[in-house]
């Protein structure tokens, strides 16, 4: 799916032909008395040139060819320099000039209610459509791939020549081959009247050619629906964001810009609360056929060639958001209201998947401080897969960063008494975060200038509510609705009540675990799989933490060593103080989740039972490896309390013999964090292996009769052994099944695949 035929943003400035200097040979001359003397006199200009160019060469194949680390340790000081020094835009509000209309054949034209999209190709069947819409004025915003003599009747169409010749600041910081141009149209639209705008897709076809069936064009007057809406309850402060596809039928379908670690959260609403309408000044249409996916699910729910038709309740009620809670928005089926026309700008920084949800999460926000809310609507439109690729790089910003700017946007504060100098104060603080770069700061300045200029007020603010306490909801306040479960189509298979069983399945999973946290160290390459792993366990687990030898912050990768990681667990404790429990897995080893809903949360798992995993050698005459680790346990035993040492003596009774595991998988309880914790602290900066420490912890903090035997029927081969032949060994029956190895997606897809056999919800990913 590309969104609107988006293209990765370039430079503002289109590129141009330069010219390389050439140095014209001389003509060869009659041959002349070689005396030294005289000929460096005559041609000493000849000399100088040529050491010039040489000089120049050499340093060319220097810059580009050099590694040198104080190089690029320069150049990264450069860059956290210019993330340093982003200033706060200071603008004088009153002395912005007003920018007329004087340039385009348009100028005199006025309408209140504008439908706003890109144009890269020729009309498509979906806006001839959309210029019949009664009411409504098409403004058709090109690009550098738009066709010149681009042209449809009954709309306005802008080049980028005519864009460039309105007067608006914006235009210098757009990219010339990308859907954010639509910027210029929405401050066009404004210009000439707008009260109301659509922001659409070519491809998207109004359902009846009538955006009032279900939208709210009308929120005050004679034509405004009165009338309470179904909201969103706030009773959990904690849920801040929520996948709307659920209220409208489709329960397995999630939509572009939700947390992946929410993609698993299946569950109906309790129920819901009401508010009165007439504040939902953003309005977020469901698209019918292809709606608004990102690539993980585009990917992984069809093999490539058939055409996604995915179809929502069109009955369902429409459903508002309250504060603290926000929802995913697009630019392609989306309705605005005039006190909300600020939250139209799309930012340029980021990649152009990621724009109209930033812009989404980022207008939500600042919406609050009016007393606005967001709404989302039954099917308005019907988009047609036409089956492209789908640019999975493009979504980087959203994968990597979507969550933590929830939870940013949630709990930044501003003291501004004016709506525009706080959105400019949150520009700059999501810059300094990283959400953006220090180019939408500044673009954010450019748009608002420009808004001023065209003539719009900047609404009053309200006060936030987050920071009144929240009211009790009563049982007279609970209204209960119950989605719709409509069929999906994914793979050329659709689901049957068969479905509704499995999700129940994967509802009690969550329900089980959804307060453990799963920590995975990944020894292979996880810029590959990070992503197929909090996709696969992030549907059960509270969430997934994942560590390998190198860090990645883009994809959220932290550092750690596995040798002594049980010194990195205290800090992830503290992290997550009120889950239930932790339990740690290395990428070698798959998880069979739905064989652990008997084992005992409260007490401790290991491999204590698998032979093959755990075992006990003799410090005699052994290596110097064992000797040396022996001799670092017995040092930490000796300072143990006497709890810790009565419980190690009782099981390990000699000091000539070590305890090892492998601990590719443990579990430890919120009873034990304390404990571990106090151990980890014994053993302080000693050099002890993870393999000796893990079994040494777990031995001290309870006898192994009350372990928890779950693990004791894992599948565990020798790495030898299980080389070539990983799939005959696996069994959905077990537990845990060791070792297998996954480097690659095609692996990853393998093991989905296998999976299958116990969880079949997993088939519809591959």
């Amino acid at each position: 799916m590309l969104v609107q035929d988006r293209a990765v943003p370039k430079s503002p400035k289109p590129p141009q032909n330069r010219k390389l200097p050439t140095v014209q040979p001389n003509r060869l001359s009659e041959p002349k008395n070689l005396d030294f003397s005289a000929w460096v006199p005559d041609n000493c200009y000849r000399i100088v040139t040529i050491l010039v160019l040489i000089l120049t060469i050499a340093a060319v194949f220097f810059i580009y060819s050099s590694t040198n680390t104080a190089f690029l340790l320069c150049l990264q000081s450069e860059t956290q320099s210019a993330v340093d020094s982003i200033s706060l835009p200071q603008i004088n509000w009153n002395s912005i000039k007003p920018v007329p209309d004087r340039t385009s054949p348009y100028a005199n034209f006025r309408s209140e209610q504008w439908v706003v999209v890109s144009v890269s190709n020729y009309p498509s069947d979906a806006l001839k459509k959309m210029v019949k819409i009664k009411g409504w004025q098409v403004l058709a915003i090109g690009n550098s791939r738009t066709p010149s003599d681009w042209s449809l009747k009954g709309a306005i169409f802008l080049s980028l020549d005519m864009q460039a010749n309105l007067g608006f600041r914006v235009v210098d910081h757009l990219p010339y081959d990308s859907y954010v141009r639509k910027s210029v149209g929405y401050l066009f639209a404004i210009q000439h009247g707008a009260k109301k705008i659509f922001d659409a897709d070519d491809r998207g076809e109004v359902i009846d050619n009538d955006l009032g069936k279900h939208f709210d064009v009308e929120l005050v007057g004679e034509g405004a629906r009165q009338e309470v809406i179904l909201q969103y309850s706030h009773d959990n402060p904690y849920r801040t964001v929520v996948n709307p596809y659920i209220h409208f039928g489709q329960r397995s379908v999630w939509p572009r810009g939700l947390p992946l670690e929410n993609v698993g959260d299946f569950g109906h609403e309790e129920f819901y609360t009401e508010v009165f309408g007439g504040k939902q000044f953003i309005q977020q249409g469901i698209s019918n056929g292809l709606p608004d996916v990102d690539s993980v699910f585009y990917f992984t729910r069809k093999s490539g060639l058939e055409a996604f038709d995915i179809r929502f309740d069109e009955h369902a009620p429409k459903v508002a958001f309250p504060q603290g809670m926000m929802v995913p928005l697009n630019s392609f089926n989306t309705l605005y209201h005039s006190s909300a026309f600020w939250a139209l700008m799309l930012p340029v920084s980021v990649s152009t998947m990621a724009s109209d949800v930033l812009r989404g999460y980022w207008g939500q926000r600042l919406l609050w401080e009016i007393g606005g809310n967001v709404a989302v609507y039954p099917p308005t439109v019907h988009r047609y897969d036409r089956i492209e690729a789908y640019p999975f790089s493009e979504e980087k910003d959203l994968h990597v960063n979507v969550g933590r700017l929830i939870k940013f946007l949630v709990s930044w504060r501003s003291n501004k008494h004016r709506l525009f100098e706080k959105i400019l104060e949150l520009s700059y603080a999501m810059a300094e975060e990283g959400f953006w770069t220090e180019q939408d700061l500044k673009f954010t300045a450019a748009w608002l200038q420009d808004l001023v200029a065209v003539g719009y007020h900047q609404p009053r603010l309200m006060t936030l509510e987050l920071d009144r306490p929240r009211a009790n909801i009563g049982h007279g306040d609970r209204k209960e609705y119950i989605p719709q479960k409509l069929p999906s189509v994914h793979l050329a298979v659709e689901e049957t009540g068969v479905v509704s069983s499995e999700i129940g399945n994967l509802i009690r999973w969550r329900k089980n675990f959804g307060n453990i946290v799963l920590i995975m160290f990944c020894n292979g390459p996880v810029e590959r799989t990070a992503l197929e792993w909090r996709l696969l366990y992030g549907r059960v687990f509270k969430t997934v933490v994942i560590f390998s030898a190198q860090k990645n912050s883009d994809l959220a990768i932290e550092e750690g060593q596995l040798d002594q990681f049980y010194k990195h667990l205290p800090k992830i404790f503290d992290r997550f103080s009120s889950a239930d429990g932790f339990l740690f897995l290395e990428d070698d080893t798959v998880l069979n989740y739905w064989n652990l809903l008997q084992a005992d949360k409260t007490k401790l798992w290991i491999t204590d039972k698998v032979s093959m995993s755990w075992s006990t050698a003799s410090t005699k005459g052994s290596s110097d490896w064992y000797s040396k680790q022996a001799e670092l346990v017995r040092k930490v035993v000796s300072t143990m309390p006497v709890h810790f040492q009565v419980n190690y003596r009782e099981v390990v009774r000699s000091d000539q013999s070590l305890t090892i595991c492998s601990s590719e998988i443990f579990y430890i309880p919120r009873w034990f964090v304390a404990d571990f914790v106090d151990l980890v602290n014994l053993v302080g900066h000693l050099d002890i292996h993870q393999k000796v420490s893990i079994p040494m912890f777990f031995l001290s903090m309870d006898s192994p009769q009350n372990f928890d035997s779950v693990l004791s029927t894992m599948v565990y081969k020798p790495e030898a052994q299980s080389a070539n032949s990983s799939s005959t060994h696996y069994s959905a029956h077990a537990p845990a099944v060791h070792p297998w190895k996954v480097s690659s997606e095609q692996e990853f897809i393998k093991l989905i695949r296998i999976m299958g056999e116990g969880d079949p919800l997993l088939t519809e990913l591959v």
